[in-house]
């Protein structure tokens, strides 16, 4: 700001100076005389000196030139092919460095018409593509000319020290036009020329984990964290995410070898992942390992109680009499006794036990303090086991109806809710996005069962009166 003041108060000083000094001269009334003795003498007004001044000084400049071309031509005599080249070089390169800073500023200010035009001065006067190009396809993207900035990032590629930057123009246009396969080789291509770059990390790591190529994902990741792009904490998180999607899609196709021992190592990398800690401690109990399916589980219950997890509980030993199952739930209900899942667990088992007064019990008012479709599923089940009148469970039913569903899949990017935990959120697209949670209050939650666990109930055909005229669905475990 002083610096602008400054030059502010010369420009107009040396303007007051020169008016004042024109009207000096033009109100001088002698001549001056110029004379070299016995050769030539001149006597001029003042006007004319002044103009002669000037002549004098567009002659100097001119000589000054005419005297650095005949040092070019010098040199080139003396074998220096590129003296007169570099000589005429010189004003070129000025102009065209001028173009090409007046298409950056152009660029930086939004106006890609008038940054196309200065980059293609630049390039006649400089002839350098490597400098012009990258302007000029980004101008024309700014002005929605899509070919002519496809042309210019197409250049880029057959200049090694460019090929980066014109990788990267073009996989962001295929982005663009949703042609994720072709954005996916480029990216690949990319992150070999340059695997530190962080947004190329990024997008490959995200067109990897669309395309379901689990494996190539963990080694991009592996990338980040090698190059520092993420701490370890996230990084071992985002693993085992990524080795449980493997383990999910290797189930899907039939691959039970390969989803078990993922889902053991999603579980070892992140023993508080939810779906992780059930899909291993139901691998760990089909290898016959009960006593170990039970550690992963109640490990992930300390962390945050969830009903997939206590789904996956009562798998381990799905034959024993609800009075043993009670007893063998000891080791989630007593990790976390104040939680409203263990609560809600608690009153099932009881209910499945027939003991209708323990379950009241257990829920303790939390239909009444927090109430949900579950807890007050629940609610109706226990006054129907109890003998109550059908008026009052239908008006527990119907709060039911309408009541919060509770703590749900909800991605915390984009806020959608899942019906089911997923490794990447199928609206938003963000890897390990989806968090157990209640939504905000007015989102519509998506189609979801709010019956108890059958699991936690006798696996027979037997079904006891409260069973009755109420819909048991199972859980959605992944």
């Amino acid at each position: 700001m002083l610096w602008s003041l400054i030059r502010v108060i010369l420009f107009v000083a040396t303007v007051a100076g020169l008016a004042a000094a024109t009207g000096r001269i033009l109100d001088f009334e002698g001549r001056i005389a110029i004379s070299l003795p016995e050769w030539i003498e001149f006597n001029l007004t003042p006007l004319m000196s002044a103009l002669a001044a000037t002549a004098l000084i567009a002659l100097l400049w001119i000589l000054l030139k005419l005297i650095s071309l005949i040092v070019a031509i010098a040199h080139f005599l003396n074998g220096d092919e590129t003296a007169i080249g570099r000589f005429f070089d010189r004003r070129r390169d000025a102009r065209g460095f001028q173009a090409l800073t007046d298409s950056l500023m152009a660029l930086a200010s939004g106006d890609g018409r008038e940054a196309m035009i200065n980059a293609e001065r630049a390039e006649r006067w400089l002839r350098r593509r490597d400098l012009t190009d990258l302007v000029t396809a980004q101008a024309a993207e700014m002005e929605g000319d899509v070919a002519k900035a496809a042309e210019s990032y197409m250049r880029l590629l057959g200049d090694e020290r460019t090929r980066f930057a014109g990788l990267r123009g073009i996989m962001k246009q295929k982005l663009a036009q949703n042609d994720a396969e072709t954005a996916l080789k480029l990216a690949r291509k990319a992150f070999e020329l340059k695997p530190r770059h962080e947004d190329t990390q990024d997008i490959l790591l995200r067109l990897q984990v669309g395309r379901g190529d689990w494996s190539g994902a963990r080694r991009t990741l592996g990338a980040k964290h090698r190059y520092g792009s993420i701490p370890r904490g996230v990084f071992r998180r985002r693993e085992a995410v990524l080795a449980l999607g493997n383990s999910m899609k290797a189930s899907r196709e039939g691959n039970h070898v390969e989803a078990k021992e993922s889902a053991f190592e999603a579980n070892r990398l992140s023993p508080d992942l939810i779906p992780a800690a059930a899909r291993a401690a139901r691998g760990h109990a089909e290898d016959g390992k009960p006593r170990l399916a039970e550690r992963v589980l109640a490990r992930a219950w300390e962390s945050q109680p969830h009903p997939d997890l206590g789904a996956a509980f009562a798998e381990i030993s799905p034959n024993e009499s609800p009075v043993e199952r009670i007893s063998r739930f000891r080791t989630l209900t007593e990790l976390r006794p104040n939680h409203p899942e263990t609560r809600m667990l608690l009153a099932e088992l009881h209910i499945g036990a027939g003991d209708f007064n323990a379950a009241r019990d257990s829920l303790d008012g939390l239909a009444d303090s927090a109430p949900n479709a579950r807890s007050l599923t629940l609610m109706a089940a226990i006054e129907r086991g109890g003998g109550a009148e059908e008026t009052v469970v239908r008006g527990w039913l119907t709060q039911a109806l309408t009541a919060s569903r509770g703590s749900q899949w909800v991605c915390d990017k984009c806020r959608n809710i899942h019906a089911s935990w997923e490794p990447v959120c199928a609206i938003c697209g963000a890897i390990d996005s989806l968090g157990w949670t209640v939504p905000a209050e007015g989102e519509v939650a998506m189609p979801r069962s709010t019956g108890m666990l059958p699991v936690l109930l006798e696996a027979s055909s037997k079904r006891t009166e409260v069973d009755v005229g109420l819909e048991f669905r199972p859980a959605e475990i992944p």
